[in-house]
C-alpha cells in the first residue's frame, strides 16, 4: 500500500445557525458553519413552519372552502345523489 495518500481526518467544531453547537470527525480540517441541524430541522423538532408571504395558503383555503369530495351522481329522474 501507499503511504501518505490518505487525508487528514481531524475533530472540528460545527456550529449552527441556531446556536446549537457539536463535535465531529471530518477530513475538511477546520470549523464548520451550517444553516440547519437536528436540533432546529422541522423534520425532527415535529414543528412544521410554513412560510406564506403572500397569502398563498389563505386564498388556497378560501378558493376550496366550498368544495367536497363526495361524488355526486343523477338518478333517472334528474335529482342529484350524493354517493
Amino acid at each position: 500500500m501507499q503511504e501518505n495518500i490518505h487525508p487528514q481526518y481531524q475533530d472540528i467544531t460545527v456550529t449552527c445557525s441556531c446556536g446549537h453547537v457539536f463535535q465531529t470527525k471530518s477530513a475538511l480540517c477546520a470549523d464548520l458553519n451550517i444553516e440547519v441541524c437536528n436540533e432546529c430541522h422541522p423534520f425532527y423538532t415535529g414543528k412544521q413552519k410554513i412560510v406564506d408571504t403572500a397569502g398563498r395558503v389563505d386564498k388556497f383555503a378560501k378558493k376550496f372552502a366550498g368544495l367536497s369530495l363526495t361524488k355526486k351522481n343523477k338518478d333517472p329522474e334528474g335529482k342529484e345523489n350524493q354517493e
